[in-house]
């Protein structure tokens, strides 16, 4: 059984589908949603899900073991971040190294960083003239939004799209593919396959 552990710090609607995902899958499963966040409703929907919860605090997580250990004792083989705001401390970088993914809601390397996330992105995209956007699923390393790239989905933006109208269709990307890039990642721990790199496609 591989075991997947999810840090989101928001809403969690992509936890949610992820959890989904696995819940008829007899090899893989998600183990443990983490949250730095302790009204976050990403927990209501976890527990909804029969998966166990862990909240915990800036100190525990950059000045303690604390959360690499929980992580190790579940056995949990692959993280994901889905909203998750903090950079991974090196602990946990080092003990699942090329085992952490994160997504984000525009095409990196552009319009990533401190503090690029939800509706402020897609405003900076369409205030940049950009003519297309699409979601970014990539490894997680040090620094924020900079991890080699995985996966990306791109489509055309529309005259007189807000970063509503944005946001919903990267929200629906997001639902279906994400679960679909874990899954691979996940099938491919072990088995010697070679990372799959800078898939693009186009809506």
């Amino acid at each position: 059984m591989k075991r997947i552990a999810i840090f989101a710090s928001g809403s969690g609607s992509n936890a949610q589908k992820i959890i989904e995902h696995f819940t008829d899958k007899s090899d893989i499963e998600v183990s443990l949603v983490l949250s730095n966040n302790n009204d976050a409703y990403v927990l209501e929907r976890a527990s909804t899900l029969n998966v166990p919860v862990y909240v915990f605090d800036r100190q525990i997580f950059y000045k303690s073991n604390q959360v690499h250990d929980i992580l190790r004792d579940t056995g949990v083989d692959f993280i994901v971040l889905a909203g998750f705001l903090w950079l991974v401390p090196n602990n946990i970088l080092r003990g699942w190294q090329g085992r952490i993914i994160n997504i984000h809601p525009a095409l990196l390397p552009k319009f990533g960083g401190k503090g690029m996330y939800g509706d402020k992105v897609h405003q900076a995209v369409i205030e940049a003239g950009e003519k297309e956007t699409g979601i970014s699923i990539h490894y997680v390393n040090e620094k924020y939004d900079e991890g080699e790239i995985i996966f990306q989905y791109r489509f055309n933006i529309l005259a007189g799209d807000t970063p509503e109208s944005i946001a919903e269709r990267i929200h629906q990307l997001e639902h279906k593919h994400y679960p679909e890039v874990v899954e691979r990642l996940v099938r491919e721990l072990g088995g010697g396959g070679n990372r799959e790199q800078g898939i693009r496609n186009k809506e």
